[in-house]
This record gives structure tokens, sequence and C-alpha cells, in this order.
């Protein structure tokens, strides 16, 4: 026991775990948040398609590190990767606001142009597997002091607009032609769900992954759906498993030379798969329990009343 609580709290006295824990916090809270939109506007893999043209932005910020002789090469690699997905996200909006038929040609397109792009150029850059790998699924490793600062802050910034903000970004993910008709600038709040998308796709690179976070935008809005009916409840039980699995999967790899993107994700699945399990379960406890003329007077009331009437 005391051999346990010592290895927990070495490791919460590891600045490395530290800054790594903080960076989930702030991913856990934010990913599912702006998730809840993406599954409202039957968007689930837009994060996808952001985090593959992200990895652009990535290979970008090498180069101009590379070329400017900066001690750490990656140390531009948020900043592109944050240029590059919100232009990326701006674009697909715009590609799913025109609606034509070769709209899904020019997103596969997009996507597809991104990783490739990003795999070349940071190869060109100097940079080694390892690094690509460590983008692409995640490393605590990267995480340095300058991007946790840019990562908490931008996680206020998402915050700030998909709560803030919750009632008019539900209304236009919800049903578009209503929030027209009602006044709202639709276009304005579409691209703004597309750019804090992709912001939401940056910050959780060092922790997640980019191949990986649209799973941690999408799987834990999937599981609170099972469990609840409201908009507002289902985001707030997304975001509290959002945090439980971004934390418990991350001191996991603590432990376990793991990737700590996939075993976030795969906890996340395990999640779902148990509530899933368990909710048919439940729904049919609650159905017996419940009366079916909750307005009538239950079957031994009318019993006793009859035989007071008969009396």
């Amino acid at each position: 026991m005391n051999n346990v609580a010592s290895e927990i709290i070495a490791m919460l006295t590891d600045p490395l775990m530290q800054r790594s824990l903080m960076a989930a916090l702030v991913v856990g809270l934010t990913a599912p948040v702006i998730g809840t939109y993406l599954v409202q506007r039957r968007l689930s893999l837009l994060g996808d398609g952001i985090g593959h043209v992200a990895l652009t932005g990535v290979a970008l910020g090498w180069l101009a590190g590379s070329a400017m002789g900066l001690v750490e090469n990656d140390a531009l690699a948020v900043p592109g990767a944050i240029i590059a997905a919100t232009i990326g996200a701006v674009t697909i909006e715009i590609v799913r606001e025109k609606g034509r038929t070769s709209g899904d040609v020019a997103l596969a397109l997009l996507f597809y142009g991104g990783i490739a792009g990003g795999v070349l150029l940071i190869g060109l850059a100097g940079g080694t597997n390892a690094n690509l790998m460590g983008y692409l699924f995640g490393s605590i490793s990267t995480v340095t002091r300058s991007d946790l600062v840019l990562t908490v802050a931008l996680g206020v910034v998402i915050l700030v607009v998909g709560v803030g903000l919750r009632a008019a970004l539900f209304a236009v993910s919800h049903d578009e032609e209503f929030a027209r008709a009602s006044g709202l600038p639709v276009r304005v709040l579409n691209i703004a769900i597309a750019v804090v998308a992709a912001l939401t796709v940056t910050v959780s690179m060092r922790v997640v992954g980019l191949l990986l976070v649209s799973a941690l935008m999408i799987v834990p809005v999937a599981i609170a759906q099972l469990v609840t009916t409201s908009f507002r409840r289902t985001m707030a039980v997304a975001v509290a498993t959002g945090v439980s699995v971004c934390l418990v999967g991350l001191s996991i790899t603590y432990w376990l030379p793991q990737s700590p993107g996939a075993t976030i994700v795969i906890l996340s699945l395990a999640c779902y798969l148990v509530v899933a399990a368990v909710r048919p379960l439940v729904v049919r406890r609650r159905e017996d329990s419940r009366d079916p003329h909750p307005d009538m007077l239950d079957d031994v009331a009318l019993s006793e009343g009859a035989t007071q009437c008969s009396e």
C-alpha cells in the first residue's frame, strides 16, 4: 500500500507528468465540448480530417524552425498546426456549405494531401520517424512548458466559445433553416464551430495524436448519449468522461511503456462497451418498476376501494 502511494506521489511530483496531466485535463475538457456539436451536426469525422491537414502545418513549422536556426526544430510546430488546421477547417466548412456532388471528393483530396504532405515535409526538415509517430499518436515527452502555456490559453478560448455560445451553436447544429429564420448568423456560427474544432485538434495533438484526436471528440459523446436525453446533460457527461479517460489513460502510461493516445482511446472504447452492455439491464429494470398508468390508482388501492364500497 505504501509502495502504491509512493509511486503515485512520485508521478504527481514529476515535472514532465505534471505538464502532461495538465495538458490531458485541458484536452479532456475541450474535446468532448466540441465533439458534442460535431455529433449533433453528423460531422463526426471532421476532427479526423482536420488532424490530417494539421500534420502539414506541423511539418511547415519544422521547416520554418530549421530555416530560422532555432535550437528546437519543432518550436514552431504547434503554431504551424494551428494555422494549417484553421485554414483546413474553414475550407471544409465552405465545401460543406456549397453542398455540391464533388464535395466528398474535394474533402478526400484535402485529407490525403494533408497527411502525405506532412510526412514528406517532416522528412525534408530533418525529422525522424519517432518525431512523426509522436505527432500522429501522441507523446507525453513532447509536452514542453511553452506548449502547455499555449494549450491552456487555447483551451480557455475553446471553452468560452463552446460553452458561452451553447444556445446559438446548438440551434445551428440542430436545424440550420430554423436558426436562419430566427435571425442567427448561421455562416459565422458554422465557421466558429469549424475554427474551434481546429483549435481543439491542435490542443489535443501532444496528448492523443493527430490520428486519434477525433476519437476523443466523439467517443465520450457516444457514451453520454447512451445515458442522457438532453443536449446539456450529454455535454456534461461527455466532459466528465473525457477528463476521466485522459487522466487515467495518461497515468497508465507512466508505468507501462505504451502510446498515451492509443491507451486513452482504447480506455474510452472499453467504457463505451461497458455502458452499452449495462444500459439495457438498467432500462429494463426502470420499465418494470414504472407504473404504466400513473394517473390512476394502483391495483391494490382499487381493490381496497372496491372492498370499502362493497362494504
